[in-house]
């Protein structure tokens, strides 16, 4: 800018002096006045705003703008008005000088493109006005083009000057929030920058990687790398294995990055991790690595705790189902790398949900913890013993070649656990039972092995638990029938295919039918008849109990509403039913849709019902009782039989188990005994008896000489179809009336 101005100055000269001789002398002196005063301001003011400001607003462009417009007019002023023939002398010169004047005008406001563009435009503009008039068309045309061609690459030139300082500036930005990520990289407490030379000595040691080291940097300079991360092991060569993959790594002049190593600093061990490329001249000679470290201790000690909280048990401390499955499966690939085998075993408590319903589960985890104790004692190096979830437990056996041992140690696990514990003041008794699956004959991956384990601890759970069972390709085919059983269950109900047969109850003295008990059957399209025995568990594991069990009260009812008005109907409910606080909702719906008569309805339950305390089914059985209908107590004898319940809940009677009719019938005195006793306990309560499974002559005489009440039995009829029912129930009437 200032050159541009002393550019001005002389060009102003030399048209001051080719104008002389033909301009008006007052007129002349007038605008050399107005442009110098207008040039030295105008290029004083865009130089200062050049050098001081690095990017123009659009207010500081528009401001150049202005100005080069200004200054352009001050120059159109001796080709508008002080000249006027087109061809003189004056006239020529004039046009040269404002051609150079355009030209270095734009060459010098190129930074500001707008203030360059406008002065180039209005001063061309200016210089073709006079030939226009005086019809110079090729003049016209040549200094026309020379103004446009002049603005193009004074436009050309500005973008590309425009795009390089916004480089440099960018250029500029990067460099600088480099170096403020260095310092504070540095100073970060626990990162620090190493760099070390071709041989892999350490060369321009900081004062915060030496400070890592406890050492003073210019001890260390020169000092191989590996020597000082090293430290006390670098005589012996006892390396760890972190520091051996760096070693490998620098050897392959490698980039890395979050390698962890140890490393021990002042007899404390400390984790570092560490990253680092190597570094090449321009020729491509090799120079060595620079990197970066951190110490990780306090990290890597967290990830450990949230790693063991990840495959320990927390309350018993013992490892996790993940953690046990992670061991099964390293046990089963060292067993087939080694042609031998692993076992697993399932360990499953009974009952504990006793402990934990009747004393709270606080007492339930300590006992818990007390069981998790004994079974950690019984491991060996071969076991591991983990926890699953809830009261089961888990073993896996890295080696099981000797089935006697895995036997062995199966009892020994039952017998420990059954063992009595003393918890918070309370005596406990619970047992164990164990199911075992050995590879590979039982499964070759871990979810084999598990399932394996699994179907054989159910298996010992249905033989009434405290006893181990291995498995067996049965329990798999039994397993799978169970499957489908229930898939299909699901859609019994829908598809029709449940109904109720009938089996008639007789009075024992007089032989007459005093009501039916309703069977649930099951006939499958493509399976056939499905025993309850079958399906019955099934549908209580799966729920399914709930609207099977209110289907059955339904239909029940409705057909003992047809029947003559004494006689009854007897409904089996499962404890799952009881379970349920819709039951009551249940039954009397079905009374009501049914207008049968409360006490013609009789809901047969179990011991077991009594066995879940905690499940409100007393309380359920007591609403019932309330709407009037009637309770018989059935299989009474073959269970933990307890007469306590006898007396707290208002039976109407007790069925006596098939199993005691055999047996007495037969003279064994033991059931002879029982049934006396269960007999004169009813009459006593004032509750009738009813004798299960009478077939022959000789039981129904016997049951009879005992005072049972009523009958049950293929003696006088099987369970039958409800249109065989309602034959029956003709017949007996006519034999009724005919009598």
């Amino acid at each position: 800018m200032p050159l541009l101005l002393v550019g001005h100055l002389g060009a102003a000269a030399i048209v001051t002096l080719s104008l002389l001789p033909v301009a008006v002398p007052w007129m002349l002196a007038g605008w050399i006045v107005a442009l110098l005063g207008g040039a030295g301001a105008v290029t004083l003011r865009q130089w200062r705003a050049v050098t001081h400001t690095i990017a123009s607003t659009r207010t500081h462009a528009v401001t150049a703008a202005l100005e080069s417009a200004l200054l352009a007019a001050l120059w159109s002023v001796p080709a508008l008005f002080l000249t006027h023939d087109v061809g003189s002398s004056a006239t020529i010169t004039l046009w040269m000088v404002a051609a150079a004047i355009m030209v270095a005008t734009a060459l010098a406001l190129t930074p500001m493109l707008l203030a360059a563009l406008t002065f180039v435009g209005v001063l061309g503009t200016a210089l073709t006005v006079p030939l226009a008039f005086a019809h110079a068309h090729l003049a016209l045309t040549a200094a026309a083009a020379f103004a446009a061609m002049l603005m193009i690459a004074t436009y050309t030139r500005g973008r590309a000057f425009t795009a390089r300082l916004l480089a440099e500036v960018a250029l500029a930005d990067r460099d600088e929030t480099v170096s403020l990520l260095l310092r504070e990289f540095e100073n970060a407490r626990a990162d620090w920058l190493w760099e070390i030379d071709a041989s892999r000595r350490i060369v321009h040691a900081g004062w915060r990687f030496a400070d890592a080291c406890r050492l003073r940097p210019e001890a260390m300079n020169g000092l191989p790398l590996l020597q000082v991360l090293a430290g006390p092991t670098w005589e012996g060569g006892n390396f760890s294995t972190g520091l051996r993959d760096l070693a490998e790594k620098l050897k392959q002049r490698e980039s890395f990055r979050d390698l962890a190593l140890p490393v021990v600093i002042d007899g404390e061990e400390r984790w570092w991790e560490i990253a680092a490329s190597p570094r090449y001249d321009a020729q491509g000679a090799f120079l060595g690595f620079r990197g970066v470290g951190s110490d990780v201790t306090e990290q890597r000690a967290s990830a450990d705790r949230i790693n063991r909280m990840a495959r320990f048990d927390t309350l018993t401390g013992l490892p996790n189902r993940l953690h046990v499955n992670e061991a099964l499966s390293r046990a089963l690939t060292d067993a087939e790398r080694w042609r031998a085998r692993a076992a697993f075993m399932m360990i499953d408590l009974d009952r504990f949900k006793a402990v934990n319903d009747t004393l709270g589960h606080p007492v339930g985890d300590r006992l818990l913890g007390r069981v998790s104790e004994r079974l950690a004692q019984l491991m060996s190096d071969n076991e591991l013993i983990g926890r699953l979830g809830g009261d089961e437990f888990a073993v896996v056996v890295r080696d099981a070649s000797d089935p006697q041992r895995i036997e062995r140690l199966a009892r020994t696990i039952i017998d420990t656990l059954s063992r009595p514990y003393e918890v918070d003041q309370h005596t406990l008794y619970i047992g164990a039972s164990v199911g075992v699956a050995t590879s590979p004959r039982d499964g070759r991956t871990a979810e084999t092995l598990i399932r394996s384990a699994d179907l054989a601890l159910y298996r010992s759970k249905d033989r009434g638990g405290g006893v181990f069972h291995a498995y067996e390709p049965q329990l798999h085919a039994d397993a799978e029938e169970r499957r489908i059983l229930e898939l299909e269950l699901r859609q019994a109900l829908e598809h029709g295919q449940l109904s109720l047969h009938y089996q008639p109850v007789v009075d024992a003295g007089t032989g007459r039918l005093r009501g039916f008990e309703a069977l649930l059957r099951w006939d499958h399209p493509r399976l056939g008849p499905v025993g309850p025995d079958k399906f019955i568990a099934i549908a209580e594991e799966t729920r399914l109990i709930a609207p099977i069990g209110e289907w059955v009260a339904r239909t029940a009812c409705e057909e003992a509403a047809r029947w003559p008005g004494d006689l009854r109907i007897a409904v089996n409910v499962s404890p799952e039913q009881l379970t349920n606080p819709n039951f009551v909702t249940v039954i009397a719906s079905a009374l009501a849709q049914s207008r049968l008569s409360p006490q013609r309805l009789e809901l047969e339950v179990t011991e077991g019902v009594f066995m879940r305390e905690g499940t409100g089914a007393a309380r359920v059985l007591e609403q019932v009782l309330d709407l009037g209908v009637r309770l018989s107590l059935d299989d009474f004898g073959t269970g933990y039989s307890s007469l306590g319940y006898l007396s707290r809940t208002r039976f109407s009677s007790i069925k006596i188990d098939r199993s005691f009719v055999a047996s007495a019938a037969q003279g064994v005195a033991e059931p002879l005994a029982i049934i006396r006793a269960v007999v004169a306990l009813a009459r006593s309560l004032g509750m009738s008896t009813i004798a299960e499974g009478v077939e022959t002559e000789a039981e129904l005489a016997l049951v009879r000489e005992l005072g049972c009440t009523n009958i049950q039995g293929h003696y006088f009829g099987r369970a039958v179809p409800v249109a065989e029912a309602r034959d029956m129930i003709r017949r007996n009437l006519a034999k009724a009336r005919a009598a």
